[in-house]
């Protein structure tokens, strides 16, 4: 990990969370981040229908961060590759082959839009809206206790569907999109139940400052 990151009060996260399922049972949850402690990367968690929890990390660093703060049963170090071209996201993460594309925005995604973004990145509103996005999006946390005795807040800032994904992971196709479900348990909260992509302010506060 890169030093010093664990000596700082708190560090952010600034980008997109796109969570979907798929008919396999399979679930999925990509970060993409422009800007980050690490510099901008992206990362993969699955769910697997038995349970495994597998993540794909570009570098041995940011792969000790997530796993640090999230629980995983298998961790690989690969390279993690994402392009955007309009609505459509293409992900090549290691044995894994993903494509999802997005729909209009929807009325949530309205709603978050309007949100300044000083406001939405400030810890104290994420812990208000925590339990409004628990009503409206169900087995959505917007705040909560991580791995290593850290903190972590979800600052949402847009939502968009996802309205096709199409995913094989070490060349079997995990079947078509399907709800997040059961939730996925890396951590204290899951993604959408409905397939979605979320522009996102995540902060970790780390448990010993």
């Amino acid at each position: 990990m890169r030093r010093g990151i664990t000596r700082r009060p708190r560090v952010r996260f600034d980008g997109w969370i796109a969570g979907m399922g798929t008919s396999s049972g399979t679930r999925l949850v990509l970060g993409h981040w422009q800007r980050s402690p690490f510099g901008p990367f992206s990362d993969v968690m699955l769910e697997r229908a038995d349970g495994e929890r597998l993540l794909l990390a570009p570098t041995r660093e940011t792969a000790d961060f997530i796993s640090g703060t999230y629980v995983f049963d298998t961790v690989r170090v690969v390279p993690v590759d994402v392009s955007i071209t309009d609505d459509t996201w293409t992900v090549a993460a290691g044995p894994l082959d993903l494509r999802f594309v997005t729909g209009r925005r929807r009325l949530v995604g309205l709603v978050l839009r309007a949100v300044p973004g000083a406001l939405a990145r400030r810890p104290a509103w994420c812990a208000l809206t925590d339990r409004p996005a628990r009503l409206l999006l169900p087995g959505v946390r917007t705040r909560g206790t991580a791995g290593g005795g850290r903190r972590e807040w979800y600052g949402a800032r847009d939502l968009l569907p996802i309205r096709v994904v199409s995913a094989a992971l070490d060349g079997a196709h995990l079947g078509a999109m399907a709800p997040v479900g059961p939730p996925v348990r890396f951590g204290f909260g899951s993604a959408p139940r409905d397939p979605a992509v979320t522009r996102v302010t995540t902060t970790v506060a780390f448990g010993s400052q």
